[in-house]
């Protein structure tokens, strides 16, 4: 496993402030099952293609800016197949999130290429 990415699969503090720091830009990107997450310990950025059955929105009003999603999806970093899990409070766009190491079908699952 990658060094880097060896460093984020402990839990840390992210952020998702692209394409702008707003509940809104988030859930624009939640829409579209593409989001950015930033590592702030070793100012990493990764782009993250959710996978929504691991997803909760369910705690979070994105009108009001309040509450927290849970997101999941996975991505490839440095050559490593990864999952990235964050919880994200709506208000500070902040919060605490990790990698993890999938397999290959997992991540085919995750990436939505696998065959029913």
């Amino acid at each position: 496993m990658n060094e880097l990415v060896k460093r984020l699969t402990k839990e840390q503090p992210v952020e998702a402030a692209r394409p702008e720091k707003t509940a809104k830009a988030l859930k624009e990107c939640i829409d579209r099952d593409y989001v950015h997450i930033m590592f702030k310990n070793t100012g990493t950025e990764v782009g993250v293609q959710l996978d929504r059955r691991d997803c909760n929105f369910s705690e979070g009003d994105f009108d009001k800016a309040t509450g927290k999603v849970h997101l999941v999806g996975g991505l490839t970093l440095n050559y490593d197949k990864v999952r990235c899990i964050a919880d994200i409070d709506l208000e500070s766009l902040e919060g605490n999130g990790k990698l993890e190491p999938v397999s290959d079908e997992e991540y085919e699952m995750i990436m939505g290429r696998a065959e029913s």
